[in-house]
């Protein structure tokens, strides 16, 4: 049976509109009361019914979207494809960005869970979610991009260890066997699922694997500036790039233009617009963000209306890779 906020007040000996005062975090809560009040809270495990609070007031239901970068494409699209599966039940949806800081997850989202959610979508970048278990009992909550840690949660994820082969893999089929594998940061689950993926490829074709062909720090305009004139320096200089995120490309795309490094092959992970209307157009690994968001979304809708019914925990999708201009034979096998 689901803890009510009067069992909280009779455990704190307070009323029930103190303990809503402490929950919504009014400041004009006596310190000694509101320390009952919050001991009281995590003692019963409380969250708020959302569902009894819309019915009450009538207002729609509310989810909650956390993401890395709302800016980011590959983000913006799980975002508005959340958004329209939303709206077609009359809820609401209020999104947050977290940033790349992974300490700065939890205050974050626990911010966003004081709303009266009735569900939550995460893209974590943390490497802990035991802080949600006392909300995962209450109401859905979805992990996309990035499975949950330390908790069991529905999550919905791309297959990055097999599009980190397919993109090796294509440019190794054209004769290039200095490949670079640029990321952002290896410590995030899909850089590190990509990377291991590549090395498979590599190590599939005997190709030795050479650590100063793998950089990382390239998620800005003057981090990706940096990484290639680092590797074009190298003896042998790479010839084909394998950019391990869509924003990794959209960086590194005006930096190899502006070095007039044109002869590099060149695969991207995550399609984003006006990919194809680059000169070249880039060759990419195509994930399907929408598709992870229209899901994430159902899963939630579906543990309204059912709550009891099981349903498949981790869910895996295809990539596949999309050939565009941007990768040619070697010129001469290194």
């Amino acid at each position: 049976m689901m803890t009510t906020m009067q069992d909280v007040a009779a455990l704190a000996n307070v009323s029930a509109k103190t303990v809503s005062r402490v929950y919504n975090d009014d400041p004009h809560v006596d310190p000694d009361t509101r320390a009952r009040v919050v001991a009281a809270l995590e003692s019963l495990n409380y969250v708020p019914n959302t569902m009894a609070t819309t019915f009450r007031t009538g207002r729609p239901a509310v989810i909650g979207l956390a993401v890395p970068d709302i800016a980011d494409p590959f983000f913006a699209a799980i975002a508005h494809a959340v958004e329209n599966r939303a709206h077609e039940r009359d809820m609401a949806v209020i999104m947050t960005s977290m940033g790349d800081d992974r300490a700065q997850e939890r205050p974050i989202v626990e911010s966003l869970l004081r709303r009266r959610l009735s569900g939550l979508i995460l893209a974590p970048i943390g490497s802990d979610h035991s802080y949600l278990k006392r909300w995962t009992s209450h109401f859905p909550t979805i992990f996309v991009d990035r499975a949950a840690k330390g908790i069991a949660a529905d999550s919905f994820v791309h297959d990055d260890h097999d599009g980190g082969v397919k993109a090796t893999e294509h440019l190794l089929n054209l004769g290039h066997h200095r490949v670079a594998f640029i990321g952002d940061t290896a410590v995030i689950p899909t850089t590190g699922n990509r990377l291991l993926g590549y090395r498979h490829a590599l190590a599939a074709r005997n190709v030795p694997p050479d650590e100063n062909l793998i950089v990382m720090g390239a998620g800005t305009r003057t981090g990706a500036r940096e990484v290639l004139t680092m590797l074009m320096a190298l003896d042998p200089p790479p010839t084909a790039l394998f950019l391990s995120n869509a924003r990794i490309s959209m960086v590194g795309i005006p930096a190899l233009q502006q070095l007039n490094l044109r002869d590099l092959s060149v695969v991207g992970f995550g399609d984003f617009p006006m990919a194809d209307a680059l000169r070249p157009p880039l060759t990419v690994i195509d994930q399907s963000p929408s598709e992870l968001g229209r899901q994430a979304m159902d899963r939630i809708l579906d543990r309204i209306d059912h709550p009891r019914r099981r349903y498949r925990r981790s869910n895996v999708f295809a990539v596949r890779l999309i050939e565009r201009g941007s990768c040619f034979p070697a010129v001469h096998s290194e």
